[in-house]
């Protein structure tokens, strides 16, 4: 079945039917849902809903642009989330130079704690970077990350930086993005990046893929992810679903 590696269903885009949605996931062709947290209270939450739903999983982690502010307390409660049962990766986390706050060296500092708790508890990690591909791809080389392993969250550089990842054991995050037209750029990358590092994801309620670009995403909408994943590395659909599955199950120790 289709495995969602990345999503946001605490967001309130889905109080009026998250209960329904995650009820309809099964006949829908999903199977597995990692619900990946951007500060405390959506990490709290990611915890939450892995504890209703037999098939959400809960990543936790203070998203770059939520570190104005924080301090060693964060971190040390992050630390003993880590533990819990169905936490399974230390998420979503990284550097993000779009909106120019907070300063860099706060985020690198907060990103490098949080890097340092997934070393210390065996799990991987989900890393955003947007507009900072220098500086993330520097420090996960200095921390030497890849011996944790994890994934880049819906990955946007280009070909050579992929490649840099993926010799690193990296898996790519692919979700609406790549049914753009004329997104060439992430076109390249998802034809030359072997399907044993591919994961597949959505980022709900954000990035539908088209036809539904512009409204509010969801996991039964992977279908369209899988086909042009599908049509871009030339294999049938069903071989995109098992062996990105396996892939995410891997990735989250779930094997």
């Amino acid at each position: 079945m289709i495995f969602d590696t990345h999503a946001h269903y605490s967001d309130s885009k889905f109080d009026n039917d998250r209960h329904e949605l995650f009820m309809s996931m099964e006949e829908n062709g999903v199977g597995g849902i990692v619900e990946a947290g951007a500060d405390v209270k959506s990490s709290n939450n990611a915890i939450e809903l892995s504890g209703k739903y037999s098939f959400v999983y809960a990543a936790v982690g203070i998203h770059p642009q939520e570190t104005a502010g924080i301090d060693e307390s964060h971190m040390e409660w992050l630390r003993a989330q880590a533990s819990k049962e169905k936490v399974v990766a230390i998420g979503e986390i990284g550097l993000d130079y779009y909106y120019g706050q907070p300063e860099r060296p706060v985020q690198k500092k907060w990103f490098i704690h949080q890097l340092e708790i997934a070393k210390d508890t065996g799990l991987p990690v989900v890393i955003h970077s947007r507009d900072a591909a220098e500086d993330t791809l520097d420090i996960i080389k200095d921390y030497n990350v890849g011996e944790t392993g994890g994934v880049i969250h819906c990955f946007s550089y280009s070909w050579e930086i992929a490649k840099k990842y993926i010799d690193m054991g990296f898996y790519l995050g692919i979700g609406g993005v790549v049914t753009f037209k004329n997104n060439r750029k992430l076109t390249d990358v998802v034809c030359k990046t072997p399907l044993d590092n591919i994961v597949l994801e959505t980022d709900s309620p954000y990035l539908a893929p088209e036809p539904y670009r512009g409204k509010r995403n969801c996991s039964i909408y992977l279908k369209y992810i899988v086909e042009k994943v599908a049509e871009l590395k030339g294999v049938p659909q069903q071989e995109v679903i098992d062996v990105t599955e396996r892939n995410a199950k891997r990735l989250y120790r779930l094997l």
